[in-house]
């Protein structure tokens, strides 16, 4: 049996020039871009405030979430990009851990020297299950 495909884009500039989609279900499986701070015009949101920039990029995650059916607690793994990741580690965890509640995917957070943006501080991606009940 084959399974399809079904994509999702915010309709950002950025995703043709970069080709990739937000999103991209194949089969029970969703496989989430990392999400940045951005609102829905394509403008960034909260430079120089971290928290600013986690809690937006949530939201954009919750967006994505939506538009497939599916729930934070369908969200079975993480990967999260911080910039400044010792100066921003308890922040990031602290505002992840509130997102989640009592919810616990995996998670791989890394320090990295730069993201796609000026101004970006953090970058998130998700993998999410259908088939799990939240």
């Amino acid at each position: 049996m084959t399974s399809q495909v079904k994509t999702f884009g915010f309709g950002m500039p950025w995703e043709s020039s970069y080709g990739y989609s937000q999103a991209v279900q194949a089969g029970d499986t969703v496989y989430v871009s990392g999400q940045l701070s951005h609102d829905r015009h394509g403008d960034f949101v909260g430079a120089g405030d971290f928290g600013l920039q986690v809690r937006t990029t949530l939201e954009n995650l919750d967006l994505v979430l939506e538009r497939f059916g599916a729930e934070r607690g369908q969200i079975v793994e993480t990967t999260v990009l911080v910039r400044n990741l010792r100066e921003n580690f308890d922040a990031m965890a602290r505002l992840h851990a509130e997102y989640f509640g009592e919810h616990r995917p995996t998670s791989t957070v890394m320090g990295v020297p730069d993201l796609a943006l000026p101004d970006q501080l953090v970058e998130i991606g998700a993998l999410v299950r259908l088939d799990v009940k939240p």
